[in-house]
């Protein structure tokens, strides 16, 4: 037992210094960037580049922008994902499967596509949906607008806040309601003082997680906000490190310290929120089933309004990428249009080496970081929930930490880790951060499942005298394959679409697709940005089928078994 328990403390030991460098050694590396000369000139410290970041007579400006973008989006996807979240729960509202679909199928385009879809739509000069706005006399509108960022990064963020919002809608006892419709309140009076008091810690830690998210967002900001010259902070810290003959890593970490800490405060607000939200679960008893409220005439228009909502969230972007793939040019769909449809932008798309060779790229990195990244959170969860010491509650902070990265904030401090060693411009580098800004993706259903394995199983193993490691992996590694492989799949989806990290440390030779999407963007390219979006679709797709496929057959042989 105490060779066990040797072994137990090692192991934690190793997680810690690994979960460790990848999550304090790039934030330390960002804040000793912002006090140095240059990216070659660590250990010459000046408070120059703070001095000059915080002068900077557009700072103010960028501020305000990302406060009003950041609390727009919260708000327009919070608001949508609590009323979608009582019509799916609550009511007898048609079209209730399109909303089970929503966080999954939308995960799917990557947010570069998903902007680069509206700005085909509404772009104001000759957007297709503007085209033909214009000819009854309508618009044009402007998606060029904050107002069109925060609208695009609302329905982007509306499946996190609604997953969120969800869980607790589905954790509260209808009986409440009922006894505030015996008493003769009405809807409006329950909503605002029975149901919206009961979901308000859900509600609080579904803005500050949008808000998380936003803060750090760069897809829409640079698709949406930098034609429109409207710059977020993500977009301040890009232009100071790819815009102009000398790029200024010591400014773009100073800003981006900046960022990180207010990201930080968010995350462990959140964690708090979510904290308090289990003390309003009022279900209790078994068999709980929640009342269903007749919509009435309302029915129907409300069901209608949220198959809108979901083909504005997945359908049109989809549809619109599509139809744009196969034009000459960008044109509003008409019967001339059609005659022109060709394969010329994906015979070109596809012929492309250096597309060839960003596609290599995305998949290894996809498959490799997946795995990686996967065993480092299946081992890390197992920890965090298993093994109650004053080491895993460290491990635990670390991992909640990392999901404070803004992946272009982090990619910074990574660029500085990696200056002066051989991984700079690799493949490693960019794996390696991958898997430190997407770790606690893959912690968080693997968590869920190890709370529902029973621990007598291990202690029974450890009595048959099975040691730790043996026991996890007879024991504990088969029941907990489902949830491996749904995080896993998790992690694919996700480093197929990744930005934020790829632009700040990819360079030639380690190029990935969505780094290509990007250029296609900036030159508007807009055939081939929607045949390379379509791509990162079908892959991510391809992924996720096959791993529920393994998922679904490992779960029958398991009850097989």
């Amino acid at each position: 037992m105490q060779s066990g328990q040797i072994g137990t403390k090692w192991f934690i030991a190793v997680l810690l210094v690994v979960v460790g460098g990848l999550t304090l050694g790039p934030a330390l590396m960002l804040v000793v960037g912002s006090f140095s000369q240059g990216l070659g000139a660590v250990g010459t410290f000046t408070l120059e580049k703070y001095a000059r970041v915080y002068s900077d007579a557009r700072l103010p400006q960028v501020v305000l922008n990302t406060v009003i973008y950041s609390f727009g989006s919260a708000f327009l996807a919070t608001t949508l994902a609590v009323i979608l979240a009582y019509l799916n729960f609550r009511t007898d509202i048609p079209f209730r499967g399109v909303l089970h679909l929503l966080p999954v199928v939308s995960m799917m385009i990557p947010h570069l596509a998903y902007g680069s879809s509206w700005a085909l739509l509404l772009n104001p000069t000759n957007g297709m949906l503007n085209l033909i706005l214009q000819e009854f006399g309508l618009g044009p509108i402007n998606i060029y607008s904050l107002p069109g960022m925060i609208f695009v990064e609302g329905l982007l963020d509306l499946p996190v806040a609604y997953l969120v919002i969800v869980a607790a809608m589905a954790s509260f006892d209808s009986s409440l309601e009922e006894a505030s419709w015996v008493s003769g309140r009405s809807r409006a009076a329950t909503w605002w003082r029975i149901i919206l008091p009961i979901l308000r810690p859900a509600i609080l830690a579904a803005i500050t997680l949008v808000l998380i998210r936003s803060i750090s967002a760069f897809a829409i900001p640079s698709v949406l906000g930098m034609p429109g010259r409207i710059e977020v902070l993500t977009t301040f810290i890009y232009r100071l490190i790819n815009v102009g003959f000398v790029p200024d890593y010591g400014r773009a970490a100073a800003v981006g310290v900046s960022v990180l800490g207010a990201a930080v405060v968010l995350v462990y607000l959140y964690r708090y929120l979510t904290a308090r939200s289990e003390r309003f679960v009022t279900i209790s008893g078994k068999g709980y089933r929640p009342t269903i409220s007749r919509l009435g005439v309302w029915r129907w228009p409300l069901g209608l309004f949220v198959l809108l909502l979901g083909i504005l969230l997945v359908v049109l972007p989809v549809l619109v990428l599509l139809y744009t793939s196969l034009v000459p040019y960008v044109m509003a769909p008409s019967a001339e249009a059609f005659r022109q449809l060709t394969w010329r932008n994906w015979t070109q798309v596809l012929g492309d080496p250096l597309t060839l060779r960003a596609l290599r790229n995305s998949i290894i990195l996809a498959l490799g970081g997946a795995t990686l990244g996967i065993i480092l959170s299946t081992l890390t969860s197992y920890v965090v929930v298993r093994v109650r010491t004053r080491s895993s509650a460290v491990l635990e902070a670390l991992t909640f930490l990392s999901f404070s990265f803004p992946g272009l904030v982090i990619g910074v401090g990574f660029m500085w880790l990696f200056a002066r060693t051989d991984l700079y411009g690799t493949l490693w580098a960019l794996l390696i951060g991958y898997v430190a800004v997407y770790l606690p993706y893959g912690i968080r259903p693997l968590t869920s499942t190890f709370i529902q394995i029973s621990k007598d199983l291990e202690d029974a193993s450890a009595v048959s005298g099975a040691g730790f490691f043996r026991t996890f992996r007879k024991v504990v590694a088969p029941l907990a394959l489902p949830g491996v492989l749904s995080g896993w799949t998790l992690l694919l989806v996700m480093f197929v679409r990744e930005l934020d990290v790829s632009t700040v440390l990819a360079r030639p030779g380690s190029e990935v697709l969505s780094v290509q999407l990007y250029r296609a963007v900036a030159d508007a390219l807009w055939g081939r940005v929607a045949a390379l979006g379509l791509i990162m679709v079908a892959i991510s797709t391809t992924l996720v089928l096959i791993a529920n496929g393994l998922a679904s057959r490992f779960s029958r042989m398991g009850k097989a078994g």
